[in-house]
């Protein structure tokens, strides 16, 4: 029955009586959100229903499909073992409000990677409440805006940002009502300490810092940053959307670093895009962790439970748990790799960062603009393309789809005209590497008209941008009457 595309109808007939039931639609729902007729979906067989939801899972493109080379993502591999673990009915059949005796063993779970997190970043607490990294920088400009108001310093309003940030850290300290003051990078990429003094004040909350920054290069006075930033009475946030670049290298603890949100959906491989899913667990020195969101998760003994006991935390962020299912990959992954297979990790990372960036800046078609050495990422120039051939970053992006390439993020950070942000992560070999080196190069190298009009085999071709930008289709409906 079910692989035929023409219904037995007595067999169908029969089927629907089987289904009828005591109550009808129309005599539990009220009137008012009742059907004036039947709802408008065409009557199509499974077999074509199949083979168009396989087609468009075979349209999308995922670290499974090839390399995934977004720029301050880490849009790595996530091993299959984590996923299957974490949809164990154990965990996926919880109740939130359950007796925490019967959670135990997740309990014990967010525990320990609470503490293997403060292991990696040099921090005293965690929470791992945030759902995502931007909700964990928001989470940290609130516990910075009770440590300052706990001491009695009500006039810091303002959250200092270099010209490199990521876009959601001015967002968060405008949302957690801050003034956000921006400073230019100097002429190596990276902080400028003069005109850091210069907007340091009585009315700085903290500074908030990628390191490395975005354009992968490592903020080598950090330590001196951290002594200015303290002496001004402000706080430093780390921003650990990078931390793929330095784990069991340097810690940001150790840098001087008073707040710090990873992206456990990032550096502990959970695959995301989309808006999901993510975590952006908080860590904090001693000294701010009675702001941290309610409940802990403590030890008594032997057993695990929640404490509310913290009068002056900032509150619940996120359920209970938080995104449980990123936390239990995250766990799995680290048990997995170890101390050496994390530091491995990033000096792979860095490896094949360096490798691309040297293939491609040599060639001379696109250009390294700021510091030679780059950590886990690097940022590259087409502005030499444009002014030569008239092709933009975007052309290239859009051009890499016709090869099956995802492309890499572009025009980011805004400190870079028409920027291509790579970053290939440890999960790529050399020889995809190479062929996305080849690619770029290729690219660079074809006839502008092809590349401006491109991409060319896709399903949808290039779309209007700006149009669609002006006039947002944010809705739609199934049918115009129900």
């Amino acid at each position: 029955m079910y692989h035929s595309a023409i219904w037995d109808e007595p067999l169908l007939s029969e089927l629907q009586d089987t289904k009828k039931e005591k109550f009808t639609t129309k005599s539990i729902l009220p009137k008012s959100l009742q059907r004036n007729s039947p709802v408008d979906i065409p009557t199509i067989d499974e077999t074509l229903v199949m083979r168009h939801f396989m087609r468009l899972s075979q349209m999308n493109y995922g670290i499974e499909s090839g390399i995934y080379p977004l720029g301050s993502c880490t849009m790595k591999y996530n091993p299959k073992i984590c996923e299957e673990i974490c949809r164990w009915e154990q965990f996926t059949m919880l109740h939130p409000y359950q007796d925490e005796t019967t959670i135990q063993g997740t309990l014990q779970i967010i525990y320990e990677l609470e503490r293997m997190l403060c292991e990696i970043t040099g921090m005293d607490q965690f929470t791992l409440q945030p759902a995502a990294g931007a909700q964990g920088e928001f989470t940290g400009l609130l516990i910075t805006r009770a440590y300052h108001e706990h001491r009695k310093d009500f006039n810091r309003d303002e959250v200092i940002l270099p010209d490199t940030a990521h876009g959601t850290n001015p967002a968060s300290a405008a949302m957690a009502g801050y003034k956000v003051i921006e400073i230019p990078s100097t002429k190596e990429g990276t902080v400028d300490l003069e005109m850091l003094k210069k907007v340091l004040s009585e009315k700085t909350a903290c500074f908030m810092l990628t390191n490395p920054n975005t354009l992968g290069i490592f903020e080598s006075d950090i330590t001196e940053i951290a002594r200015l930033v303290h002496e001004a009475g402000a706080l430093l946030y780390y921003d650990g959307a990078n931390m793929n670049a330095i784990m069991g290298k340097a810690r940001p603890g150790d840098m001087g670093f008073d707040i710090v949100h990873i992206n456990l959906h990032k550096t502990f491989s959970t695959p995301h895009g989309g808006g999901g899913p993510g975590a952006g667990p908080v860590g904090v020195k001693q000294k701010l962790e009675r702001f941290l969101p309610v409940p802990r998760v403590v030890k008594k003994q032997h057993q695990f439970c929640f404490n509310y006991d913290y009068p002056e935390s900032i509150g619940k962020i996120k359920a209970t748990y938080g995104n449980i299912s990123v936390i239990i990959k995250a766990y799995i992954y680290i048990l997995l790799m170890g101390g050496n297979g994390l530091k491995e990790t990033s000096e792979v990372a860095v490896l094949n960062a360096n490798y691309m960036k040297k293939k491609l800046v040599d060639s001379s078609l696109y250009q390294l603009p700021y510091r030679e050495l780059r950590k886990h990422e690097f940022v590259i120039s087409c502005e030499q393309l444009l002014s030569t051939k008239g092709i933009r970053a975007l052309d290239v992006a859009k051009r890499l789809l016709d090869y099956g390439l995802h492309p890499p993020t572009v025009y980011f950070p805004l400190i870079v005209k028409e920027a291509l942000m790579i970053e290939p992560t440890e999960s790529e070999s050399k020889k995809t590497l190479d062929e996305y080196i080849e690619t770029l190069l290729k690219i660079a190298q074809e006839d502008p008209a092809l590349v401006k009009d491109a991409p060319h085999n896709t399903t949808v071709q290039r779309i209007d941008e700006i149009g669609a930008v002006k006039n947002p289709i944010l809705t739609w409906k199934l049918a115009d009457k129900l």
